[in-house]
């Protein structure tokens, strides 16, 4: 429900434990401890992290992280974390992590792995955090009611290329989507979760909905759609989201494996991170479209359609670091709008290598949008058989031959032939306004 003073409950979309990791960051040796945290993060593995590095650590980006605060303390994020906000206006500031949530996302993203702590997608990337209330946050004391709109406004005015949102809320906010659109304007690309509550419904979450974010769907370990995850024709893009490590609570003393699209959108932003990092002098609709373009899609996908779970696909940014798949096209043109966006690559050059880090203190085109009809994990939705169901095509997740990874079953997961009507049913993305 709407609260009073317009504030709206907002959901952590990543915050599901499934289970706490035998091993502890306290007490015992980091040696230990990294072995362990290290080898849940099979994402990594599957996407070829350490080939990637070879190339593209997201050195010269920066990733606005809105969210419940970051920690700069921890041995994974020392040096790593720059100034940011407080948008929330309650006790603490942007460096006191009230549920550990922030901080997470934080290590998925730009984390050393130092200390048992998680290794980051894009380890030499920078984060500025903005924290923002959550539902239980404004419950327990006031807040400030325009903390999500304003802490986009403000990370859109930073150094940071990128914003990540792994927050949400059911409910449409006008100004909250202007300021979005502000973001876009200023050449940012944002992305945000697209929630955890498939089961209960097709629902529509925001900011993730808005047409100018990038709303980021979740995939299984083997590459089957999250059945948690939301779906809708809002959906752009999709990453690992299940199994993932990240802190129990704001403790940050251990670590659970949770389930959520919040994991999803961290890696997505560390994978444009890593992309952007390659080439500085691109906008965001470059980076965006090469990401589009190169997302895994599985045998049977057809060419140029879009799904309703994992939008263009499961993102792979070793098929653009190590092999150069994906076109940048119109540095002005949005690859999801086909519309102009206002940016250059002028405004978006970093800034932030010369931003001070905090240690402890605060401081072608893609293809078009129109798609066949889909159902998650493979399920059938009308009594018709599923493609590719045998899994026999599968690649893995930097888009080689092999029959092990995480695009496994793609196809049978979202590709559906709807035999009784013979034909492809279409579906269309919203107009920006």
């Amino acid at each position: 429900m709407i609260e009073s003073g317009g504030r709206l409950r907002r959901a952590l979309l990543g915050t599901t434990a499934i289970a706490v990791l035998t091993t502890s960051l306290v007490g015992l040796a980091p040696t230990a401890v990294a072995a362990d945290a290290r080898s849940q993060q099979w994402y990594l593995d599957a996407m070829k992290a350490e080939e990637i590095w070879k190339k593209a650590t997201g050195k010269g980006i920066t990733v606005a992280v809105i969210d419940t605060g970051v920690n700069p303390a921890t041995p994974s994020l020392k040096g790593k974390v720059l100034k940011g906000w407080d948008a929330s206006d309650t006790k603490g500031d942007e460096t006191d992590d009230y549920t550990g949530h922030g901080t997470s996302i934080a290590e998925m993203i730009v984390g050393s792995g130092a200390g048992g702590g998680l290794r980051g997608l894009a380890p030499d990337a920078k984060v500025i955090p903005y924290r923002v209330a959550d539902t239980e946050r404004q419950n327990e004391q006031a807040v400030n009611a325009f903390d999500m709109q304003e802490a986009i406004r403000a990370a859109a005015d930073s150094d940071a290329q990128i914003i990540n949102i792994s927050f949400g809320s059911d409910y449409y906010g006008e100004r909250e989507r202007e300021a979005v659109q502000y973001a876009l304007r200023k050449g940012k690309l944002i992305f945000a979760a697209a929630g955890n509550e498939a089961l209960k419904g097709k629902k529509e979450h925001y900011p993730a909905s808005y047409p100018e974010a990038i709303a980021v769907g979740a995939s299984n370990r083997d590459g089957s759609v999250a059945k948690y995850s939301q779906h809708g024709d809002f959906i752009d893009i999709a990453a690992p989201g299940s199994q993932i490590p990240g802190y129990c609570d704001k403790s940050l003393t251990k670590y659970c494996l949770s389930d959520g699209t919040s994991n999803s959108t961290a890696i997505t932003s560390a994978s444009a991170a890593l992309i952007w990092s390659m080439h500085p002098d691109w906008t965001g609709n470059q980076v965006l479209r090469v990401m589009l373009d190169s997302a895994a899609r599985g045998e049977g996908w057809e060419p140029g359609t879009v799904s309703d779970f994992l939008g263009y696909g499961i993102v792979r940014p070793n098929a653009h670091v190590s092999r150069g798949e994906g076109k940048p096209g119109d540095p002005n043109i949005s690859p999801l709008t086909n519309k102009p966006t206002g940016a250059t690559p002028s405004a978006t050059a970093s800034a932030s290598g010369s931003a001070s880090a905090t240690s402890g203190t605060s401081e072608s085109a893609a293809p078009s949008a129109t798609a066949s009809t889909q159902a998650p994990d493979g399920k059938q939705t009308s009594g018709a058989p599923v493609a590719g169901s045998n899994g026999s095509a599968a690649e893995d997740a930097d888009g080689g031959g092999s029959s092990t990874g995480l695009v496994i079953g793609v196809a049978a997961a979202v590709v559906v032939v709807v035999a009784a009507a013979g034909v492809v049913i279409a579906r269309r993305r919203r107009a920006t306004a």
